[in-house]
């Protein structure tokens, strides 16, 4: 399947799904990051942030959902799945992306510091590379959100 099959009534259904669970993440004093794998149009895994509930700190949003998905699918290549998520994926949650063989990766935010995702890919270095696309603002802030998470955390 290829990204330009996902209709935007389907990406949106996405991202509120990955924003909803950002949310809960939130609600649960959690970094405030969802993530959603879709297959054939239809979500199939779903996750947050969960490291300090489960004392993990491989638990991120994208990791769940991953494991998520392979386990539905009976696959550990997530070929035609796609990946949407409230902030660009960090280094761990990249090679996950690569190794699990994900189609494409859609995010909310940026991660500015350190844009892990698309630094890996510039490294020309693996034998897939999904499909990456940043969707500013596209219906929830998630920047905004994670702005608040950690104004409230310095207080």
């Amino acid at each position: 399947m290829f990204t330009t099959e996902i209709s935007e009534n389907v990406k949106k259904k996405a991202f509120h799904a990955a924003f909803n669970q950002a949310l809960k993440a939130y609600d649960a004093d959690e970094v405030p990051v969802g993530s959603v794998i879709l297959y054939n149009n239809q979500i199939i895994a779903r996750n947050r942030n969960r490291i300090i509930e489960k004392r993990d700190p491989t638990a991120h949003a994208e990791i769940l959902a991953i494991k998520a998905a392979a386990k539905k699918l009976k696959n550990e290549r997530l070929i035609d799945c796609h990946l949407f998520t409230t902030l660009e994926p960090c280094t761990m949650c990249a090679g996950a992306i690569i190794l699990a063989r994900i189609s494409s990766v859609f995010f909310l935010a940026e991660e500015a510091r350190l844009p892990a995702l698309r630094y890996l890919l510039k490294m020309k270095n693996y034998n897939h590379y999904p499909e990456v696309y940043f969707y500013r603002d596209f219906m929830h802030d998630s920047s905004e959100l994670l702005k608040n998470f950690f104004k409230k955390k310095r207080k």
